[in-house]
């Protein structure tokens, strides 16, 4: 099966009330962890790639692992760019065979985000490739974007952005946040879902993205501070929050930490109790293995996409 892009995937998703997982890959064992999970539970999938992980793995590699993985599993999957943040990479990406980018202008002025990302939707849809534009920012680090402090989406620009771009999905900021370290201590997390609820309303039956959508799942900060880490405390998204915004108007929810946080503590724990090994094929089966473990649970748990490939 080839790469597909997310248009169908999307218009299932939001008739079914659920959401597609888009999960960060910069490895093989990365690739492998997500991909057999999916597998198991009959998911589709859209494999993403930031600047970052194309500088660090290089693209010509990055693509023959998700052919391999399309090989493999016989899966609809979808490989975006995450992030894009200009012309330039967006259409280096297109022409080099994803099917789906997302350019970011979020942090350019109304007009200025307009028309940088009218101009990638231009290139992308004559090439047959979808679009992704944003409006708002996620407070929080994550490859080369940082940013201070949220600037939500303000619905009342949505249908005139869509409108006049031609993006085929929105990511909006309602509260998730870019990192591991989401919210202060004392904080509780908490999604805007008005915001969603007047997103959706001016824009019917069409699939908004959320950025930021770790869980930070505590069981793998506190293996990585056991065996040697010292990471602080650090709080995610309610997994039932993801739950109720894929049963609206989100078809696509971004996880990365979450994938980071597994292979680091599988990692650690293995060296911890194996001190003697030096074989990567040993330390990074047990990464593997989190990544697999976590991405089944979140198809299931939190997409509500198993059994919908």
């Amino acid at each position: 099966m080839p790469l597909v892009t997310s248009t169908e995937m999307f218009q299932k998703a939001y008739e079914g009330g659920y959401a597609i997982g888009a999960f960060n890959v910069n490895n093989m064992e990365i690739v492998q962890g997500i991909t057999e999970a999916a597998k198991e539970v009959n998911a589709p999938l859209i494999l993403q790639v930031s600047a970052g992980a194309r500088k660090y793995a290089k693209h010509a590699y990055l693509m023959k692992l998700v052919e391999a993985a399309l090989e493999d599993t016989g899966l609809p999957i979808c490989l975006h760019l995450d992030h894009g943040a200009d012309f330039e990479i967006c259409k280096s990406c297109v022409d080099g065979g994803f099917t789906s980018v997302m350019i970011d202008g979020s942090h350019h002025p109304f007009e200025e985000n307009v028309a940088l990302t009218k101009k990638v939707v231009d290139y992308a849809h004559a090439h047959g490739v979808v679009v992704e534009g944003e409006l708002g920012q996620l407070a929080g680090i994550e490859d080369d974007v940082n940013v201070a402090e949220h600037s939500y989406t303000d619905p009342a620009q949505v249908q005139e952005f869509v409108e006049r771009t031609g993006v085929d999905s929105l990511a909006i900021a309602i509260g998730t946040s870019h990192g591991a370290y989401k919210f202060k201590p004392g904080q509780k997390p908490a999604l805007r879902f008005d915001i969603l609820a007047e997103v959706q309303n001016r824009l019917p039956g069409f699939p908004i993205v959320l950025h930021g959508a770790s869980s930070v799942i505590p069981e793998y900060v506190q293996t990585i501070n056991r065996y040697g880490g010292n990471m602080p405390d650090a709080i995610g998204i309610p997994e039932d929050m993801l739950r109720k915004a894929a049963g609206m108007a989100v078809c696509k929810i971004n996880i990365d930490s979450d994938l980071r946080l597994a292979m680091t503590a599988g990692i650690r724990k293995h060296f911890a109790e194996h001190p003697d090994h030096f074989d990567p094929r040993q330390y990074l089966t047990d990464g593997r293995d989190n990544i697999r473990d976590l991405v089944k649970r979140k198809i299931v748990n939190v997409l509500g996409s198993d059994g919908k490939a």
